[in-house]
């Protein structure tokens, strides 16, 4: 796992458009990594999405935009407009626009004096709209936010666009596919009695609308690429097409110049593999839209009203309008609009569209309640705590595109082939013609001329590789997987969290709070023989010494006595002693509560008690012993129940062939009664925070696989050393950040799901990656004539294009399967 990077390191993803294919993402990151201070750039072809790290200190993250336009493709940005208070004269417009367009990722900036607005390009990866506000308060205007639409408009932007594409590519595609089919119907003499001159220039003026208006696309993306240096499958295509086109019009219109009445003209090549591309780009189109389902599923789960009650009356607002502490109602049926907290009535409530837990969660006064979840039957009354980029909901949006735009390893070397593919595939297609051209007619009689033969080939040639399947292989599976992943309410963080969680071969976790509800209770109150308190008493110096810790023993015991009503006093001298317990003075009287190495350490005898501290470990009880002044007072137990599904959750790790151990704080024999409970063997007890991480560098160092599995701040560590680190999303934010995979469901079944998860998702990977590299593998020699001396097989570039159309929709296809995942049941 990677370590924080220092304040200079830092990263941004710039939406990219123009790539045709895996080169283009390898150019780019050829390209961008050449520039100084770029310590790593990784494109996803699939998602459109450039990610630089970079060192602030060396170079401009604005420096990133031209240096990617300069290769021929887009990086797009987004216009908004806002208000702007404080605008009195046309000097201010110029202040205001001066203001904006000197801050960095600001490419434009027009302002409307009359309508108090202005109209921002900006590069939201490299500003937004805190940073544009605070930048005009700075000259004393105020910037208002965008209409509370923008964010759906956005979307429906975002999709306006692309079913405008898909329409475009289905409306090409129709009028080729129509000319096509008469390009082929027509020269058959049955049909259609035509002298050969005249037939070839109605086919040429069928042919022509397909090549430069159907295909021109094709064209478009060739010349950009010729302007700035660099081949692409556009180049391909084109190459190809133009081959057939214009050697078909040179032998229409000029057949006497070879000494021949008409010439074998090849038209109808053309016009068929222009429509076979364009129906692999619909298709593909459509898929890796659908691919992509999940970051639209997700933003459309945020209501768009708050019913808010404001100053006694109730409102109904935009729920972009809530500010932090408003008083929200929600009613049965209703959606919440944001994170907050329950202040009153008490309801059921469901979580499933964000952690995938069917079942509702009972949900009461003090309670958290998360945005976007559905108010099943009560009427209840929150408090709002977190708005905008802060909502669970949020977050779980941005972990989910981090991860759709991330690389696995496994797909370096695709990249690598994919960078220098289509230069290698022109050689070998010109190669290839200038072989058969030259020595053809060696291997016996040629279907037709040496050339024609040659131009054949070197169009199968051109047409049949295909990058995309290359580029498509890795991200495709990885934006379904990481989707599917958000839908059962696992976050993975990106590829290389996948590619890890496949090999792992053990899974350890922390017990309190992970394998436990983490929510323990008293069970015992025993005294010491000798000791001169009562059960209260006792009770009342633990709890005061308790009484302001967040540990989760520490708020059993303050729960115990307020459930006692004991008064609480104040401790003095107090010291928290990490792994051991606590100490302090209540009164005149110095107290010491702890576990049994802490009263070792203090030279506490508590012999008395010491077969009732063995069967309590024995019971899965967890002992707090308590010493008054240097003398045994007593033992307080507590017990934390296992969370469901825990004993099946080990199980299942187990059957996938798993090791898995448990590590924790409690004693030997606590920790083995609970093992015993859920049927682990490795046990690693008596364990102090810091010796968490230990544990997991040793089972590195020994050549394992470690997942690590925990939920509280001191897991953090152990969390970022392991190879894969899981958090509980019922955890703390430290220990979330460390994490490579963030459970939001508090099911257990969610870690051998997410491993099961991974497992698949690679297998498509492997299985992409082995499709693009077996099918170039294989199709480029076919194309390439090597079988036509030994068993006179040729690949027409008619096929060559319907098999090149077909190789990336099946990789996008094959991913598009991992929707269907369904997780082992035992």
């Amino acid at each position: 796992m990677s370590e924080h990077n220092p304040p200079n390191i830092q990263n941004i993803s710039l939406p990219v458009k123009g790539m045709s294919c895996a080169s283009c993402s390898a150019r780019i990151e050829k390209k961008v990594g050449e520039l100084g201070g770029v310590s790593s750039v990784q494109v996803n072809f699939a998602a459109e999405v450039a990610s630089i790290e970079f060192d602030s200190t060396k170079i401009s993250a604005s420096q990133f935009s031209p240096a990617i336009e300069k290769l021929g493709f887009q990086v797009p940005s987004r216009h908004e407009t806002f208000s702007v208070e404080g605008m009195t004269c046309a000097s201010c417009v110029a202040r205001v626009e001066k203001k904006l367009l000197a801050l960095e990722g600001v490419h434009d900036a027009k302002v409307n004096l009359a309508a108090e607005q202005v109209w921002i390009d900006y590069q939201p990866a490299l500003t937004d709209f805190e940073f544009l506000q605070t930048a005009l308060e700075q000259v004393g205007y105020r910037l208002c936010p965008a209409q509370v639409e923008s964010r759906d408009l956005s979307m429906q932007r975002d999709e306006a666009r692309h079913h405008n594409n898909l329409a475009q590519l289905k409306r090409k595609l129709i009028l080729s596919g129509f000319i096509s089919l008469m390009v082929m119907i027509l020269p058959m003499q049955r049909i259609v009695h035509l002298d050969s001159n005249i037939l070839n220039i109605f086919l040429f003026v069928l042919a022509t609308p397909v090549q430069f208006f159907c295909g021109g696309q094709f064209y478009r993306g060739a010349f950009s690429g010729f302007r700035h240096g660099y081949a692409d499958m556009n180049t391909l295509i084109a190459v190809g097409t133009s081959s057939a086109y214009f050697y078909s019009i040179f032998a229409t219109f000029f057949p006497d110049k070879i000494g021949m009445p008409t010439l074998e003209v090849y038209y109808d090549t053309s016009v068929m593999i222009i429509t076979l591309v364009l129906l692999g780009r619909w298709m593909e189109a459509r898929a890796k839209h659908s691919a992509s389902s999940a970051i639209k599923r997700l933003m459309g789960l945020q209501p768009k009203t708050a019913q808010v009650e404001r100053d006694g009356v109730e409102l109904k607002i935009n729920a972009e309008e809530l500010v932090l502490g408003d008083l929200v109602l929600v009613r049965p049926g209703e959606k919440i609009p944001v994170d907050g907290t329950m202040t009153y009535g008490q309801s059921s409530i469901d979580e499933s569209m964000l952690t995938g837990e069917s079942v509702p969660v009972e949900k009461k006064q003090g309670d958290e309640v998360i945005g976007a979840s559905l108010n099943k039957t009560g009427f209840f009354k929150m408090r709002v705590t977190h708005l905008g980029k802060d909502t669970l909901l949020a977050q779980i949006i941005q972990l989910v595109e981090q991860a759709q735009g991330s690389k696995a390893p496994v797909q370096r070397l695709a990249d690598k082939i994919a960078g220098i593919f289509v230069p290698v595939v022109i050689g070998l297609a010109v190669l290839a013609f200038g072989f058969w051209w030259g020595v053809g007619d060696l291997f016996g009689p040629l279907p037709t001329t040496p050339f024609l033969f040659a131009l054949m080939i070197f169009i199968s040639v051109m047409i049949i590789a295909c990058p995309c399947a290359l580029g498509l292989a890795t991200p495709t599976a990885i934006m379904v997987g990481t989707g599917k992943g958000a839908e059962m309410g696992i976050l993975i963080k990106g590829g290389e969290a996948l590619e890890q969680a496949e090999k792992l071969d053990t899974v350890v976790f922390d017990k309190t709070g992970t394998l436990t509800r983490g929510k323990p209770e008293v069970a015992d109150v025993l005294l010491s023989p000798e000791a001169s308190l009562n059960a209260d008493r006792l009770m009342v110096l633990a709890g005061s010494l308790e009484k302001n810790s967040e540990h989760p023993l520490a708020q059993a015991v303050v729960s115990e006595a307020k459930k006692r009503s004991l008064k609480l006093e104040t401790p003095t001298d107090f010291e928290a002693l990490p792994g051991f317990g606590v100490r302090g003075k209540i009164g005149r009287e110095t107290v010491f509560l702890g576990n049994i190495k802490l009263m070792q350490e203090q030279q506490i005898d508590f012999s008395l008690l010491s077969d009732d501290l063995e069967k309590l470990a024995e019971q899965g009880k967890t002992p707090m012993i308590l010493s008054v002044d240097g003398k045994f007072a007593g033992i307080i137990t507590t017990t934390d129940s296992l969370k469901p599904n825990a004993k099946q959750t080990v199980r299942r790790l187990q059957l996938m062939g798993i090791k898995v151990k448990m590590v924790t704080g409690d004693n030997r024999k606590t920790a083995q009664a609970i093992a015993k409970k859920l049927g682990i063997e490795d046990v690693v007890s008596d364990v102090l925070p810091s010796e968490k991480l230990d544990e997991i560098k040793k089972l590195i160092a020994q050549g394992h696989k470690v997942a690590m599995v925990g939920d509280g701040i001191n897991d953090a560590p152990a969390l970022a050393e392991s190879t894969v680190g899981i958090a509980l999303g019922s955890g703390t934010d430290v220990a979330m950040e460390a994490s490579d995979i963030t459970l939001v469901t508090s099911d257990l079944q969610a870690v051998p799901q997410a491993i099961e998860l991974s497992r698949q998702t690679l297998a498509k990977i492997r299985q992409n990656l082995f499709w693009a590299f077996f099918y170039n593998i294989l199709g480029i020699p076919i194309a390439a004539g090597l079988l036509y001396p030994f068993y006179g097989v040729l690949l027409k570039p008619v096929f060559a294009a319907v098999a090149m159309s077909l190789s990336s929709v099946s990789v996008v296809g094959n991913s598009l399967l991992l929707k269907r995942f369904s997780p082992s049941k035992l």
